[in-house]
């Protein structure tokens, strides 16, 4: 059983960026894709972005595309998610999660993930 600790939110100003981190523990994630999704409070979790077992494959959501980046590094059993021009709306708890399935296509929503984060928060606010 992977467990999987996300570290990295805090208090930003509009504009500013942020790196998450996801680090794993238990067994290797190097052959299973990762994924990053967010919930705000009276809302469900939504996707964010997603990234193959090799890294060489990558999903964002549209709210995501040119303003963040996902990325792992398998040595070290960890996914990152860099964010930048950081907006109100991106305020929200951002939780990693492992797939279901080996090697497989990294996904895009909540049900093709089996493994979560407890979350980090991130708060953008002037």
């Amino acid at each position: 059983q992977v467990q999987l600790v996300d570290s990295g939110g805090g208090l930003v100003q509009p504009g500013g960026s942020l790196r998450l981190s996801c680090a794993a523990s238990g067994r290797t994630i190097s052959n299973y894709a990762m994924g990053w999704f967010r919930q705000a409070p009276g809302k469900e979790r939504e996707f964010i972005a997603s990234i193959s077992w090799s890294g060489r494959t990558t999903y964002y959501a549209d709210s995501a595309k040119g303003r963040f980046t996902i990325s792992r590094d398998n040595a070290k059993n960890t996914v990152y998610l860099e964010m930048n021009s950081l907006k109100f709306e991106d305020t929200a708890g951002y939780y990693c999660a492992a797939s279901t399935t080996f090697k497989g296509v990294p996904g895009t929503s909540v049900s093709e993930f089996a493994a979560w984060g407890e979350g980090t928060q991130v708060t953008v606010s002037s």
